[in-house]
């Protein structure tokens, strides 16, 4: 991006890329293809125990540009991207009590974050009709939703290039440059770790993380 100074940048190309790393749930790494592809290692019939969170360990500024690379390998499942997490008081995130996956741990925990989820091909309802949607937590709250141009896995080239960008409470995202949400937050979070969170059995690959600021 023109005019941002970059602050961080990983090509999650091997696994030394992820050193300071935190797995939460029962997962897989691997890089066959020379990108990080994330799985669990768990049958989608444990439900919550069987999704997985990578968690970077970098705890990032609120006004920020994130942006990476995605590639859809298997679904049905759901992807989500954690950003401006930190503990209710203010703690780091890797000071809390560590989680092990299950969903509400991360919108009902100790911690306070956003979460835009993108890939929803979980369940039927989800399949038919793709959107993106933003929460804040603590709480479930779902407060901006935006189409998902994503193909499924069986259309699928990629990698396809995704960005989140915060600016002074002001949340947007988009896939490939096309825009799927805005939104205002009148009290935004202050800024935190980031992570990256599939719902088993989908496998996704990922590279090219970069953070910059403007």
């Amino acid at each position: 991006m023109s005019g941002a100074d970059v602050i961080y940048e990983n090509p999650l190309a091997s696994a030394a890329d992820l050193k300071g790393f935190r797995l939460e749930g029962d997962g897989a790494v691997s890089f066959p293809l020379g990108r990080l592809r994330l799985e669990s290692v768990r049958p989608p019939e444990d439900g919550q125990d069987a999704n997985v969170v990578l968690w970077c360990p970098e705890n990032f500024p609120p006004d920020l540009t994130v942006e990476w690379d995605f590639w859809p390998i298997r679904e049905p499942g759901l992807c989500i991207l954690f950003f401006h997490a930190k503990g209710r008081a203010g703690e780091d995130l890797f000071d809390l009590t560590p989680r092990t996956g299950p969903y509400e741990q991360y919108h009902h925990g100790d911690l306070d974050t956003y979460h835009v989820s993108y890939f929803r091909r979980r369940w039927p309802e989800e399949r038919a009709f793709h959107t993106c949607n933003l929460r804040k937590s603590y709480g479930f709250h779902l407060v901006a939703q935006g189409p998902d141009p994503l193909p499924s896995v069986l259309d699928a080239q990629g990698p396809y290039k995704l960005r989140l960008s915060v600016q002074r409470g002001t949340i947007t995202f988009a896939i490939n440059d096309v825009p799927s949400f805005q939104w205002y937050d009148d009290q935004p979070l202050t800024g935190g770790k980031l992570g990256f969170r599939q719902m088993a059995p989908l496998i996704g690959e990922y590279a090219n993380l970069r953070i910059s600021q403007p």
